[in-house]
C-alpha cells in the first residue's frame, strides 16, 4: 500500500484531480507563504484601513475591500493556514484515538469492545456539528476550543471504522498463528493489524479534511469559532451576510474559498478511494 502510495501518478490521472490537486498545491502554497505573497499582509492579519470600506472588486483591490477597508484577498490568502491547521489537527487527533480504540476493540474484543463502541455510539447519537455545537458552548468560542469540539465530535467514526477492519484482520491465519507463537499483542496490532488498515484510514482522513473545513467555517459563521480580527472564512461570510446584496464580494469570494477546498478535498477523497480499491485498480 505504501509503495502505491508513493506514486502520485494518480493525483493527475485526469481533468478533475488534477484541477483538485492543483487547488490543494495553492492552498498549501499560501498557508504557508502567505503573509509574502498577500498585496496587503497588514490588512490581511487585522489592521483596519476605514478609509477604503467597501470598495468593489478592481484593479488594486482585485476582489475588493470589507467594512473596515481590509483587502478581501489578503484576508482569503491569510485564512488558508486556519483553514488547513484544524482541517489537519482535528482529523489527525480524531483519527489517533479512534484508531487506538478501534484496534483495541476489534482485537480485544469482549467487553472492551462493548465498553468503547457503546461509548462511541453514545457520541455517534448526535449529528457531528450539532455535537460540535454543544461542546464549543461550553468551552467558549475560539479557535482552538472549535478545534476540540470537533476532535470530541469526530473521533468515533475512526473508532468504529478500525474496529470492523481490526476485526476482519484478526481472524486471519496469520495473525491467529502470530499469537499462538507467543508473539505480543502490541507487536501484533502494530505489525499485522494496523499496517492492513491504512487504506481504508486513509481514504477517510482525506475525505473528512473538507468536511471539517466546513464544519469549523459554520462554527465561525455563528461566532462559535474563529473571532475577530481574525482571518477565517467563515467568519468572513458572516460578516458580509447581511450585505449580500450591496456589498456581495465580502460573502461571495470568501464562500467560494470554502467551497473549493471542500470540493478540492472531496475529489481528493475520491481519487485516493479508486486508487486502492483493487477491483477498480484492475479495471
Amino acid at each position: 500500500m505504501m509503495k502505491r502510495l508513493r506514486s502520485l501518478k494518480f493525483l493527475f490521472k485526469d481533468k478533475l484531480t488534477s484541477m483538485a490537486s492543483a487547488i490543494l498545491i495553492l492552498f498549501i502554497f499560501l498557508a504557508i507563504f502567505g503573509p509574502w505573497v498577500a498585496p496587503f499582509p497588514k490588512e490581511g492579519k487585522g489592521t483596519a484601513n476605514v478609509d477604503n470600506s467597501y470598495i468593489g472588486p478592481g484593479f488594486k483591490h482585485l476582489l475588493g475591500t470589507d467594512e473596515l477597508g481590509r483587502d478581501l484577498l489578503s484576508r482569503i490568502i491569510f485564512g488558508a493556514r486556519p483553514a488547513l491547521f484544524i482541517a489537519l489537527a482535528v482529523v489527525g487527533f480524531a483519527a489517533v484515538i479512534g484508531t487506538l480504540l478501534g484496534l483495541i476493540a476489534g482485537y480485544r474484543g469482549g467487553w472492551i469492545d462493548s465498553l468503547i463502541m457503546r461509548v462511541s455510539e453514545l457520541f455517534l447519537s448526535f449529528p457531528p456539528l450539532l455535537l460540535s455545537l454543544v461542546a464549543v458552548t461550553f468551552l467558549g468560542p475560539g479557535l482552538i476550543n472549535a478545534l476540540i469540539a470537533l476532535i470530541i465530535s469526530w473521533w468515533p467514526w475512526y473508532a468504529r471504522l478500525i474496529r470492523v477492519e481490526a476485526s476482519i484482520v484478526k481472524s486471519r491465519p496469520y495473525v491467529e498463528i502470530s499469537a499462538a507463537m507467543g508473539v505480543p499483542d502490541r507487536i501484533i496490532i502494530l505489525r499485522h493489524i494496523l499496517r492492513n488498515v491504512t487504506t481504508p484510514l486513509i481514504v477517510q482522513i482525506a475525505a473528512d479534511l473538507g468536511t471539517v473545513i466546513l464544519a469549523a467555517g459554520s462554527l465561525a459563521f455563528i461566532g462559535l469559532g474563529a473571532q475577530p480580527p481574525a482571518a477565517d472564512w467563515g467568519l468572513m461570510v458572516a460578516q458580509g451576510r447581511n450585505l449580500i446584496f450591496d456589498q456581495w464580494w465580502i460573502s461571495t469570494f470568501s464562500g467560494m474559498a470554502i467551497f473549493l477546498a471542500v470540493l478540492a478535498f472531496n475529489i481528493l477523497g475520491d481519487a485516493l478511494r479508486d486508487h486502492f480499491d483493487p477491483r477498480i485498480a484492475r479495471q
